[in-house]
């Protein structure tokens, strides 16, 4: 016993028993690469643009008609997420089409890039001399340009009244309110609209028939956005439980009709080129009869 003690402490002795050597951490070298995150983000407008032809008032006015029509986009992309395409509102005006469209030109006012699109309130083209005109869309002379005219600013309505004063979806133009009425206007321009949301259906009662025998197009026709748009707020957020959808027999007559059917502020113009389209008819109710031109040379009337 003696001997194999003196033996372990001889080995220890001269180190050939070694106890292990302490963990330490790990250094890093000074040559290795760092990586941050890219700025991909960088240059984006988040906010709309609004020209300097706008005074003090307008901007305020179409400030808040902005924010009105995200906020009726905002609301309308969480429906939709919240019950997909089985709610009766997304029947009602998408039919049985998948929702990813419907909910992507929502988000696309919502959050997409807002720097290809400008809001002006001078009268480049002169439109805006015809008296029954609300604005238009500039089209080949400034793609990115919307210009809207003084009568927008005295009969658009804030979102805060939708319901009052005997509004219904179905009996009134669904550009009755500055949001809902910019939201027709933003999908206009390609910065939103992509060149695809385009007029499928002619009025309230062509939007619903749409919906039944061809729902791909409702999920990116102009007039059934805005009037989804409107009629789920009212029912979830204006008037909760109750809304003011209206009936289908109350549609006011759209685009395609020299008149209106029923008292209502004037339908939103946009025109594709500078050329005037023409003396807008005269209005057989109380509200003001607009048209406007497409690309394509269709005039639209209400």
């Amino acid at each position: 016993m003696r001997c194999a003690v003196s033996i372990l402490v001889s080995l220890a002795a001269s180190g050939a028993l070694a106890l292990p050597a302490p963990v330490q951490p790990r250094q890093h070298s000074d040559d290795q690469t760092h990586h941050t995150a890219a700025d991909w983000n960088q240059g984006a407008t988040t906010d709309f643009v609004i020209h300097p032809s706008c005074n003090a008032t307008e901007v305020a006015q179409l400030r808040k008609g902005l924010h009105d029509a995200l906020t009726l986009a905002e609301h309308a992309k969480q429906h939709i997420l919240r019950y997909g395409n089985s709610s009766e509102h997304y029947r009602k005006y998408f039919g049985v089409a998948p929702s990813g469209e419907a909910i992507g030109y929502y988000e696309r006012v919502i959050n997409g890039d807002k720097g290809d699109a400008l809001f002006r309130c001078d009268n480049p083209d002169g439109n805006c001399n015809q008296p029954e005109w609300g604005g238009h869309w500039r089209g080949s002379n400034a793609t990115n340009e919307t210009v809207i005219c003084p009568l927008s600013y005295s009969t658009r309505r804030p979102l805060e009244q939708l319901c009052a004063l005997g509004y219904t979806v179905a009996g009134m133009e669904a550009n009755t309110y500055f949001g809902s009425d910019l939201l027709h206007r933003l999908y206009h321009m390609p910065a939103f609209g992509e060149n695809h949301v385009e007029h499928f259906a002619e009025d309230y009662a062509g939007a619903l028939e749409l919906a039944k025998t061809n729902a791909t197009y409702a999920t990116h026709d102009s007039d059934i956005l805005q009037y989804f748009a409107l009629d789920v707020y009212a029912y979830d957020i204006a008037v909760p439980g109750v809304g003011c959808s209206g009936q289908a027999t109350e549609a006011a007559s759209s685009h395609g009709s020299s008149t209106s059917s029923v008292s209502a502020p004037p339908m939103s113009s946009q025109t594709a080129t500078a050329t005037n389209a023409g003396t807008a008819p005269d209005a057989a109710a109380d509200a003001p009869t607009e048209c406007h031109t497409h690309a394509d040379g269709t005039q639209h009337c209400t």
